[in-house]
């Protein structure tokens, strides 16, 4: 009797290969349950769709069997849906006891380890500074009038390092009316539970040191909003939309202030039925015990974004090549600045309006973190310091800005 295929798990990333003499997809796993990375070749990509659950090995055979024009060996079949398993890809007994491993291991650690560091940015504290001080140098700090926040990039800082810069430099000068200070950063949750937002108290550890997380804060949150309240968020381990930020701020701030790092899931029920999302009963309690922080801590608390914009091209399944500043992506600029424009004047429920229909073609990963904050800080107005695109790949563009916050 043929056995019947495990499914695929529906939470890895997918791309076209990057490698040329490799063609195919890439597959991996974003939550790091698996730090593996596969390749699978064009004629096994069908098999992919295929792992649904309800498809055998036999079945899979005769697809590739059909595809080759000969019989294809059930033993390669099988290897390949072994390989797959080896690596967490599958949903099966073993991945599910490898992903609650993983989820004890970040509940006892006693901090958040940086995730990106070597990768996105240099790991040791002297190069990276070096790194960070090139930037902001190379752009003149804005204008000086007293801010209550900034929304910064969360894209690679490679890419969108200008748009830091401008966001970043707005600090110059604050390391002494912050010092003390508790930074709120909403971050894009890219992978966490819809309708939720993910909290944690561990202190979040850079190249440049120790980030203390200001628990009473997040422990006051999670119980005025406990429905909408992830703690210890496992998501926390590896999104980089809180991370980004943090090595920004100690570059300019040193170490003496505390975070409030809470992640922002989508909004889907609203995307879905076109309901702002104050009327979702959990959100909107977290609208208000937020705003009840920003209003009871007002002179002890300043507000950091980590948001991207629009998402465009082949590696977010759009049917087109795009490139920045060109062709599609001009009209994609004339629509982030006018979605912009809203949040500029806090008008929460125009900006939804701009962003729900059809499910948001231009892909705003920022739009929850730019919600929530309009919800909570109600008095707040908004000016957009830069704007940049950038092609993540040769197929794909993001767009992201920076931004700064003042009271009305």
């Amino acid at each position: 009797m043929s056995k019947p295929v495990p499914k695929l798990r529906q939470t890895l990333d997918v791309f076209p290969s990057p490698v040329e003499e490799h063609p195919g997809i890439l597959l991996r796993d974003p939550f790091r349950y698996s730090e593996e990375i596969l390749i699978i070749p064009p004629a096994l990509v069908g098999c992919l769709r295929m792992m649904d659950g309800g498809h055998t090995e036999l079945e899979l055979q005769d697809y590739l069997s059909k595809l080759v024009g000969q019989e294809f060996p059930l033993a390669h079949i099988r290897g390949f849906i072994e390989e797959l398993q080896s690596c967490g890809f599958l949903e099966t007994a073993e991945f599910e006891q490898r992903r609650a491993h993983r989820h004890a291991e970040f509940a006892a650690a006693p901090f958040r380890a940086p995730a990106h560091a070597g990768a996105a940015y240099p790991d040791d504290a002297a190069s990276l500074r070096e790194t960070l001080e090139g930037w902001m140098l190379s752009l003149i700090p804005p204008r000086t009038e007293p801010i209550i926040g900034i929304a910064a990039p969360h894209v690679s800082p490679d890419g969108g390092w200008e748009c830091y810069a401008a966001a970043y430099n707005r600090l110059a000068g604050m390391r002494d009316e912050l010092r003390g200070k508790t930074i709120v950063i909403l971050g894009t949750s890219h992978y966490g539970e819809p309708e939720k937002f993910g909290l944690t108290r561990k202190p979040f550890k850079t190249p440049f040191g120790t980030i203390e997380t200001d628990t009473e804060l997040v422990d006051r949150l999670a119980a005025r909003a406990t429905d909408a309240v992830t703690m210890e968020d496992y998501c926390h381990v590896f999104e980089h939309s809180i991370e980004f930020q943090g090595i920004f701020l100690q570059q300019m701030l040193g170490n003496d202030f505390k975070i409030l790092p809470v992640l922002c899931g989508a909004f889907v029920r609203s995307f879905l039925t076109g309901r702002a999302p104050e009327k979702e009963d959990g959100l909107r309690r977290f609208f208000e015990s937020l705003g009840e922080v920003a209003e009871s801590h007002r002179d002890r608390l300043f507000w950091v974004l980590g948001i991207d914009l629009a998402h465009i091209g082949r590696r977010y399944g759009d049917p087109m090549d795009v490139a920045a500043e060109t062709g599609v992506m001009l009209e994609v600029r004339e629509a982030d600045h006018r979605r912009l424009a809203h949040v500029c004047r806090n008008q929460s429920a125009e900006f939804f309006e701009s962003v729900h229909p059809e499910h948001d073609p231009l892909k705003w990963c920022g739009f929850t973190p730019l919600y929530t904050f309009m919800q909570s800080v109600k008095g707040a107005r908004g000016n957009v310091l830069k704007y940049d695109q950038w092609n993540i790949d040769e197929q794909s563009v993001v767009s992201f800005a920076a931004m700064e916050f003042s009271e009305q």
